[in-house]
């Protein structure tokens, strides 16, 4: 096992080498800094997304953005929806921000001169723990760029860390050219589209508390203020165009335009998403200040946002949050129904086989079960432009693959239907990774950009699927071939998976930490050894070894091709880790309460474990039957176990993690017991009928 062990770290180190070392796998190139004497003009429009942008209703709005490079633009601060005050907030600092006591409006500044102190900064910084506030605001002082800011959030995104503002006005209407032109950053607050969802201040918690013509007559006056401050700007500016917040309990995509030469009809992304048309809050604050030629620092973790290729239109960019939302309408009701059919399947599979009866339709039922998680991504293989499309592509493809899984020789073999399965969705979504992820965004099973979790990489349901999916895939071989090769095809290939997720293709954290004793407890109990406690903390602590490798070389890389996992490492060196950490765990621990994901956790927990110690009474011996048929998909089950619960508790996804991986393996383990009892059955008697066959204990 030492020779196992030692070619896993092998292959970590080579492998880590070609991916990091070599920059095969970065992300874009490094934008290029520009230094000139430009100027630059943030427009934040609070609540503004696509739709909103019509020739008739918003005229200032529409022509800025059709002579400008367009994108999407993911506004994710700390909580699910982000208000005027965390999204200014978060372009003063650089990098996700909340006021903490209230999700509303920004604080009303209090003239001094010229200029503006916002009331009770102090707070931010001493109670809130927004140590980075103010970031924007004092590099341009130190670099010696004075700033102007109009209205209350452009204040706040441009005061420095005592909260001063060096020149502010309340309105467009009190600057002329020449005033703007003493100035290289200009910033200006447009809530006009927001304040009627203020109610006391604070964002309402319904979607949408307008109508139509409520919100097109806020629209307006939105779009002429904007109109007031274009009309007035030097001819050599930059112009930033940001949906800043959202407009009630519901994120959405909002709009990203960047007006300078070349730009017009190209799309508008950033390294930061890896995406040609997405960018986030946090890129708004690295690109005024590159601009602006004033250093970036290290707290900022937004990057310059980067022009894309052509063939940037309004309608596409509707279509992106149209897409996201119909992903986030049947979200919950996808897993609220796959935990139904999952509990639904255990109870029917327990009273069935305790009977000794129907064993050949729990044995498709089964299939089919574990069909469901790879085709929720195998679905954005197809045009789906609507929500009965979306669901229709979902069920067709299950039922393609379980039709799959019965149909060639291998139907025969009791591992035949697991190892199509379990193949299938390895190989999806190894290849997903190969390909820039395009299957895991926007899918039902994955992430989409308006909950701005993950915008690429590896999320944390897939990665129970890779690791599962691998594990038991690389069990099928070993059964095959057992011995050396088996055991190399185990390490191998688990560590070519571990390192896709870990890499910079994958970019995932805790997974590695979670599949690398995965990998080694199969290997081990393949090889006969025994596995105790103190093997399988020094196997997570190599995993935790493996991607703070991994995170270092990342965070050796220029800023803008860092991911998160070399960011976390800017973050431990500048003692932000700890908040990080802290919120994965409150949000981990609040999955155990979800009564989608608990539920398939307890159900296939309680089913495994009393078909294991009562086998007559639960399983008719079908679970003792696939583990005596295949030792190797014992040792294969149990490393997916351990990747499962390790993967709960180290990813702020927790119990999805482990609830996605047993429905997909305990499903699969069924289906190849039921087919080891009646092969073994029709290789006494010949062939049988179904019913004959059940009566085998």
């Amino acid at each position: 096992m030492r020779r196992t062990l030692a070619v896993l770290a092998v292959l970590v180190g080579l492998v880590g080498q070609v991916l990091l070392g070599q920059g095969l796998f970065t992300g874009p190139a490094q934008a290029t800094k520009d230094a000139s004497a430009g100027r630059v003009a943030l427009i934040g429009v609070s609540g503004l997304h696509w739709n909103d942008i019509t020739q008739a209703d918003s005229p200032n709005l529409w022509e800025l953005a059709r002579s400008s490079a367009i994108g999407s633009l993911s506004i994710r601060t700390v909580g699910g929806v982000t208000c005027p005050y965390d999204g200014w907030l978060t372009v003063s600092a650089g990098t996700r921000s909340a006021a903490g006591y209230s999700c509303g409006a920004p604080p009303m500044p209090e003239q001094q001169g010229a200029g503006a102190v916002i009331p009770d900064y102090r707070y931010l910084l001493d109670v809130a723990g927004q140590r980075n506030a103010g970031t924007l605001g004092e590099s341009l002082k130190a670099a010696g760029q004075c700033s102007i800011a109009i209205g209350p959030g452009a204040a706040l995104g441009l005061a420095d860390r005592q909260g001063a503002v060096q020149e502010y006005h309340s309105s467009p209407l009190q600057v002329r050219t020449p005033d703007l032109e003493r100035c290289r950053m200009i910033a200006m607050d447009v809530d006009d589209l927001v304040r009627p969802y203020l109610a006391g201040g604070k964002l309402a918690k319904v979607p949408d508390q307008l109508s139509a013509t409520e919100r097109r007559d806020a629209l307006r006056m939105a779009d002429a203020k904007a109109g007031a401050l274009l009309s007035v700007l030097p001819a050599d500016t930059t112009v930033l165009l940001a949906g800043l917040s959202d407009h009630g309990s519901v994120p959405h995509l909002r709009v990203a335009a960047l007006r300078e030469p070349g730009a017009q009809g190209h799309l508008l992304g950033a390294a930061s998403t890896r995406r040609e048309d997405i960018s986030i809050l946090p890129d708004l604050t690295s690109t005024i200040l590159t601009k602006l030629g004033v250093p970036v620092p290290s707290t900022v973790i937004g990057v310059p946002l980067q022009v894309g290729g052509p063939g940037a239109t309004f309608e596409r960019l509707q279509r992106a949050d149209a897409t996201a939302q119909a992903i986030r309408s049947i979200k919950g009701i996808y897993f609220t129904v796959v935990a139904v059919l999952q509990v639904l399947f255990y109870v029917v599979a327990f009273l069935l086989l305790r009977r000794r009866k129907g064993l050949a339709p729990v044995r498709f039922a089964a299939v089919a079960l574990a069909s469901l998680p790879v085709s929720s991504y195998l679905v954005n293989l197809l045009p789906w432009s609507s929500l009965p499309q979306l669901v229709a592509g979902v069920l067709g493809w299950a039922a393609v693959v379980t039709a799959v899984a019965f149909a060639g020789p291998w139907r025969r073999q009791p591992l035949g239907p697991l190892a199509v399965v379990a193949g299938i969705t390895a190989l999806t979504l190894a290849g997903d990774l190969l390909t820039g992820t395009t299957l895991q965004l926007n899918s039902i099973m994955g992430y989409s950009a308006d909950v701005g979790a993950r915008y690429y990489g590896l999320g944390n349901i897939p990665f129970a699927l890779l690791a599962t999916g691998t594990l038991l895939a690389t069990t099928v071989i070993a059964h095959r071939w057992p011995g050396k090769v088996g055991l190399a095809a185990i390490v191998l290939l688990g560590t070519f998976a571990m390192v896709l997720g870990g890499s910079g293709m994958g970019s995932d954290f805790g997974g590695v930490i979670a599949f690398v004793p995965g990998i080694a407890v199969t290997a081990l109990l393949l090889a006969g050894k025994r596995v105790s406690l103190v093997k399988l903390g020094a196997f997570l602590v190599a995993g935790g070894l493996i991607v703070m490798t991994f995170a270092w070389l990342n965070y050796l890389k220029p800023a803008d091709e860092q991911t998160h996992l070399g960011r976390f490492v800017g973050q431990v060196l500048s003692g932000e880790a700890f908040d990080v950490i802290l919120r994965k765990l409150q949000a981990m621990l609040a999955t155990l309460l979800s009564p989608n994901l608990m539920p398939i956790v307890i159900a296939a927990a309680a089913f495994l474990i009393y078909a294991i110690l009562r086998p007559e009474q639960a399983s008719a011996g079908v679970v003792p039957a696939a583990f005596e048929h295949s030792p190797a998909l014992r040792a294969g089950l149990i490393g997916t176990l351990v990747s499962g619960v390790v993967g709960m508790l180290v990813n702020d996804s927790g119990a999805a993690v482990l609830s996605m991986a047993l429905a997909l393996a305990v499903p699969l383990l069924l289906a190849t017991g039921i087919g080891a009892l009646r092969r073994d059955r029709e290789s006494v008697t010949g062939p049988v009928s179904s019913d004959l066959a059940t009566a085998t204990k």
